[in-house]
């Protein structure tokens, strides 16, 4: 019977970093519908930011520039995928939290997101011209929190969506809408009728996802080497800006 921890399998099956070498290939978890960060583009390829990290993670792991499998996962599958093998890491979108790391093991951050507001209103171009909103927010989210701490004078509009906070934020209900920056950043090169109000509210580190164990631990060590090279090079810098993130 596989075992089962915070309603994951754990890792009976993920491969160790011999075993992907001879494989010669190396199968990340990805999103496909996040822009910036993983999308499909007009040709149906995937590309974004995230994208392009797993791709050079391959080349330089395992000297190939077609050493990568991007396999496509829902949100509620990110960590499930590693831990039952599926995929030998995760580059999707994943924060880096306490909670998590009792089931998976993370790589240093790869980028820093973080919550933002977008608005339609030309008039709003600074978090102080927000006054006392209303803000729409997605219920039960994290950022209510964020909200609550950091802009404590605002009226707060619960929506069930993205959708639905797209649709406040066209009928005038609310005048911002606050989420993850990456997310918003897509919005606001999607439609131009978008802008992103700055800085962020909060700092939430995204990190590879990786099996936990010490079998993986090797695996685990070049990953944090090529991330530090990068981070050195300014190469997660440039590609991150490349992309339009904030």
């Amino acid at each position: 019977m596989v075992g089962v921890l915070f309603g994951l399998p754990l890792p009976l099956f993920s491969a160790d970093l011999p075993t992907i070498l001879k494989r010669g290939r190396l199968i990340v978890a990805v999103k496909e519908n996040v822009r910036p960060l993983a999308f499909r583009g007009s040709d149906g390829q995937l590309q974004g930011f995230e994208i392009d990290v797993a791709r050079q993670l391959a080349q330089e792991l395992l000297d190939k520039p077609d050493a990568v499998v991007l396999q496509p996962v829902l949100n509620q599958d990110r960590l499930a995928t590693v831990l039952d093998g599926q995929a030998d890491l995760a580059i999707a979108r994943v924060t880096k939290t306490p909670m998590r790391s009792q089931v998976v093991s993370f790589s240093s951050p790869y980028y820093l997101d973080g919550t933002a507001l977008i608005t339609r209103d030309p008039n709003l171009r600074r978090l102080s011209d927000l006054g006392r909103g209303p803000i729409a927010v997605l219920e039960n989210s994290s950022t209510v929190a964020v909200l609550r701490r950091r802009l404590p004078q605002v009226g707060l509009v619960p929506v069930s969506s993205y959708v639905a906070a797209k649709q406040q934020l066209q009928t005038g209900a609310a005048i911002a809408f606050a989420a993850d920056a990456s997310v918003l950043s897509g919005w606001a090169q999607e439609d131009p009728a978008y802008h992103l109000l700055l800085p962020t509210l909060s700092s939430e580190p995204l990190a590879i996802v990786l099996p936990k164990g010490l079998q993986y631990e090797s695996l685990r060590q070049q990953v944090q080497a090529i991330l530090a090279g990068w981070q050195r090079s300014g190469w997660l810098k440039e590609r991150a800006a490349y992309w339009g993130l904030p």
